[in-house]
């Protein structure tokens, strides 16, 4: 059953960097095309930091963190075989998202985006941040709703 998973992650992985890879030979550094006027728009920009661009550079930090949340993942989809889908489906998506951005800051020295929302001021990102934050979003909706362990918990 954990195939599936993996498969996910390998889905989320393969259409981040086809997009990427669209991106980077359709598009000058900076350029933008509104997708959906007024909603968002692709725009693309290099990131050489961690989301809002913060510790730009530091590629070897970057790098330990993705390794240990790649195998914390890996741990949680393997280790405990009965977790409910929406806790594994979470899990791939995160795992996914986080190879996505790994194999762009080994290849390249920075991790490729180009997502911006034109209706609020947000920063610009990519498909494998999407996945990492609806993976995080599902694991805690998990966690806050429909784990039992923690409800057990909170009656003692």
């Amino acid at each position: 059953m954990q195939l599936i998973y993996l498969v996910i992650s390998l889905l989320v992985i393969g259409a981040d960097q086809a997009l990427k890879f669209y991106i980077v030979n359709q598009y000058q550094l900076g350029e933008v095309h509104q997708a959906v006027p007024g909603i968002f728009s692709f725009t693309y920009v290099q990131n050489d930091g961690a989301a809002w661009n913060i510790l730009p550079g530091q590629m070897w930090l970057f790098y330990l963190i993705s390794l240990i949340a790649i195998i914390v993942c890996l741990y949680y989809l393997f280790k405990f075989k009965s977790h409910p889908v929406l806790f594994d489906i979470g899990i791939a998506l995160v795992l996914g998202g986080i190879v996505g951005n790994l194999i762009d800051r080994i290849h390249l020295k920075y991790v490729v985006d180009m997502i911006q929302v034109d209706f609020i001021h947000f920063n610009i990102f990519n498909l494998a941040d999407s996945a990492i934050t609806v993976g995080i979003v599902l694991v805690f909706i998990y966690l806050m709703f429909f784990d039992e362990s923690s409800k057990n918990d909170q009656k003692i």
